[in-house]
């Protein structure tokens, strides 16, 4: 099994498609008005609106809601990144914090409230562990 993509329900393609493409500097594939796909080498980010719910079921999904999932973004340099967003992101949870497990991350909201772990691994086990990760 693959997991395809992980999708983001919104209320506004075009503000979540911006501040993605922009914070991440990953070009948009607009696929229609109400759906864009951002890829990369390890997964796909889904935007689509919630005008598409319906089609899934009643009251499957809702815009603005999660407080259980981060959305978690590796970087070469989480403090450069931390510069280049200022003028990108309006709520910043954490700035960079060098946290236990190995990792210096930094906690940013996206414009639905999502929370964003943006990180670089700084110990040499927290880069093993990563690499290991990725090469399965």
């Amino acid at each position: 099994m693959q997991l395809a993509a992980t999708r983001i329900f919104t209320d506004d393609v075009d503000a979540l498609v911006e501040f993605y493409a922009s914070s991440t500097g990953i070009t948009a594939e607009r696929i229609h008005p109400m759906f864009a796909k951002l890829r990369t080498p390890s997964g796909t980010l889904a935007i689509a609106s919630t005008a598409t719910v319906p089609l899934l079921g009643d009251h499957v999904a809702n815009a603005r809601a999660n407080l259980s999932v981060a959305l978690d973004f590796l970087v070469d340099d989480v403090d450069a990144t931390y510069e280049a967003l200022q003028d990108v992101v309006k709520v910043f949870v954490k700035e960079p914090t060098d946290m236990p497990w190995g990792n210096r991350s930094l906690l940013v909201r996206d414009p639905d409230g999502n929370l964003l772990n943006f990180f670089t691994p700084i110990t040499q086990l927290a880069r093993d562990r990563f690499s290991n990760e990725t090469q399965d």
